[in-house]
């Protein structure tokens, strides 16, 4: 019996002493995963990339072939496959469950290694300021971009447009003593004003307004939509601060 021929595709991509395109090799990886072979050609120079790309009439590189038929870029590629190919523009809960699902697991180990057990109290408080540093810094990496969208809906900082900026650094100094348990007369009422203050303006904004926007809780370049998750934030730090203040009391 003859052995099956093997299947074939050509790619075309940018190789160059200073840029490697990420593109071309992410179609070179689906190809062989797919079965193929590739016959792999590198555009070496920029005047080599748009000699190409004139000649091909199109855009960008790069370009797959399969059956001397033109299958165009790595997400058309995708789709020749039947892949999903993401929208940047499409809403997602993907940033906010990845910080909540890394954070649990950040108090889980920390908990393990002060008390030998995953499951104490100490990891439930230090789950949530875990997390409310952890959401700080996303916040912090673009602190313009930030305040920007959180001047959307926040109602503090509709009246005190510098609060968008004091916001993250407020979020991040509460949630740092809290995970170290010390300066609860600072932490506590911190977290409990700005947690107060972004609930209320979340549940007028979604649930009073019914507006769609979206949430800033991740960052501003983040397309989270504002709703219960951006609520669940805000209300567990009221709940750490409430249950800091009834177990621990404002201590130094």
């Amino acid at each position: 019996m003859l052995a099956k021929a093997p299947k074939k595709a050509v790619l075309y991509r940018m190789v160059m002493d200073k840029h490697i395109c990420p593109y071309g090799l992410k179609a070179k990886h689906l190809l062989k995963t797919e079965g193929y072979v590739v016959e792999d050609h590198w555009l070496r120079t920029r005047e080599e990339t748009d000699a190409f790309k004139a000649e091909q009439g199109v855009k960008t590189t790069p370009q797959v072939f399969i059956d001397d038929t033109r299958i165009g870029g790595y997400d058309d590629t995708r789709r020749f496959f039947g892949k999903p190919v993401p929208d940047p523009k499409a809403t997602s809960y993907r940033p906010v469950i990845a910080v909540f699902a890394v954070t649990a697991l950040m108090a889980l180990a920390s908990s393990q290694a002060a008390y030998d057990s995953p499951f104490t109290l100490r990891a439930a408080e230090w789950f949530i300021a875990f997390s409310m540093a952890v959401l700080a810094l996303l916040k912090l990496q673009n602190i313009e971009t930030f305040s920007t969208m959180f001047l959307n809906y926040d109602l503090l900082a509709r009246r005190f447009v510098p609060y968008g900026r004091i916001y993250p650094f407020a979020e991040a100094g509460a949630g740092i003593l809290m995970i170290a348990g010390v300066a609860n007369w600072i932490s506590i009422p911190i977290a409990l004003f700005i947690g107060t203050i972004g609930a209320v303006s979340v549940f007028k904004a979604v649930y009073l307004d019914k507006r769609e926007l979206k949430c800033a809780c991740v960052g501003g370049g983040s397309n989270v939509p504002l709703g219960f998750l951006s609520l669940t934030e805000n209300l567990m730090m009221i709940a750490m601060s409430i249950w800091m203040l009834v177990t621990h009391g404002l201590t130094m």
